[in-house]
């Protein structure tokens, strides 16, 4: 199985940059992992919020392919940590590719909410669409180290 992040838009503040590196290097001890980094919409600013995201959401679409696609998304379901190692780990056990997509500033389509398998949210709380890709793939090397017992998480 591998475990992909979809995102729109590069991460453009360095310090993230290396912190999201550091924690994909680590993913790759564990697990196949990919950060699937699609361009920004040309000529947003001309564009409504609606057309906005039905064009990201045709390039998420045409990117997502037969995997399993989770939308991190603000109604989606919240997990501690340990629970969302348990969630990832029955995940794994299906054998499918799960791709995990973070939407633009003004979230998904409807187009991409009828494709989805399902939501999760990190948190109830708002963060920028930058700092959230950090979070997340720290989330999954943190529920992997869980899943091996490793010493990383604390409860």
């Amino acid at each position: 199985m591998k475990i992909s992040l979809l995102v729109i838009g590069k991460t453009t503040d360095g310090r993230l940059v290396s912190l999201i590196d550091d924690y994909r290097q680590r993913l790759s001890h564990y697990v196949p992992f990919e950060l699937v980094i699609l361009p920004d919409i040309k000529n947003a600013k001309s564009l409504t919020q609606d057309q906005l995201k039905a064009a990201e959401g045709e390039a998420i679409l045409a990117k997502v392919g037969t995997t399993e696609v989770v939308l991190l998304d603000e109604h989606g379901a919240e997990y501690r940590s340990v629970d969302f190692a348990s969630w990832l780990q029955k995940k794994m056990g299906s054998g499918r590719d799960l791709t995990l997509v973070i939407g633009g500033a003004y979230g998904f389509s409807p187009a991409v909410y009828e494709r989805a398998n399902g939501k999760l949210s990190l948190s109830q709380m708002t963060f920028s669409h930058q700092m959230i890709r950090l979070m997340a793939i720290e989330q999954i090397y943190r529920a992997m180290t869980i899943l091996r017992n490793e010493p990383y998480h604390h409860e």
